[in-house]
């Protein structure tokens, strides 16, 4: 587990982590809020459902961290009515006293972001869980390495680890070759990142890959397409 984490404040009011042991905060600090909406609800959520015309949609989250990203994505399968299943994998799972240390529910300021949050949250591990009409939940205490996702099990992968220069195991291919099995044609891979090595990697696996901008404070990110 992380050693030490201090709590930060980010460019749009929102909170988040600084891991001192590794000396990467766990997002952006230009805005925790406005970079997981813009690389994961915008150019992955919302791009996905422009594209497939689907009301349906199972979705993979590699570091589910402080929860920012399955928050938003449960609010939006609301607001929107899609029907969401949300699986996403953690090693290093945050304590609750940690975890309400963040703003996001005040910050959002919707009337179920708060129990939406708390929910995702205290879910048990490894049990899956109906957060709401539109969204079921499971969330895994296990290692990327260490786990087989199958083959076209999702139409959407949000990969949120951290940085490549931090912590380069989780970019090895070895696991992009895992997630992208585990794609089904037409599905979606996105990430913060923009480096040169990830995309020759994606490629080389089949994928489509585009840079398109990327949130404040980073001039692009990565989305891969399965054909």
């Amino acid at each position: 587990m992380p050693s030490l984490l201090q709590i930060v404040q980010t460019s749009d009011g929102s909170t988040t982590f600084l891991d001192t042991t590794l000396n990467e905060t766990y997002h952006s600090v230009h805005g925790a809020i406005q970079e997981s909406q813009h690389v994961f609800i915008e150019a992955g959520l919302h791009h996905w459902l422009r594209v497939s015309n689907r009301q349906t949609i199972s979705i993979l989250e590699i570091g589910f961290g402080t929860g920012l990203n399955a928050l938003l994505t449960a609010l939006a399968a609301e607001k929107v009515g899609v029907e969401i299943e949300y699986e996403t994998i953690e090693a290093f799972p945050l304590a609750m006293e940690m975890v309400r240390l963040l703003n996001y529910p005040a910050i959002i300021g919707t009337n179920n972001a708060k129990s939406v949050f708390e929910n995702l949250h205290q879910a048990e591990w490894r049990k899956p869980k109906k957060i709401s009409p539109y969204f079921d939940f499971l969330k895994n205490d296990s290692k990327l390495q260490e786990t087989d996702f199958g083959d076209e099990k999702f139409d959407l992968i949000f990969f949120d680890a951290f940085g490549p220069d931090k912590q380069p195991d989780m970019w090895q291919r070895s696991n992009l070759v895992k997630l992208a099995r585990a794609m089904n044609p037409q599905g979606v891979f996105v990430t913060y990142s923009a480096k040169g090595q990830l995309k020759r990697d994606l490629v080389s696996l089949g994928l489509l890959v585009e840079k398109i901008p990327g949130p404040p404070g980073k001039r692009e990110m990565i989305r891969a397409t399965k054909p």
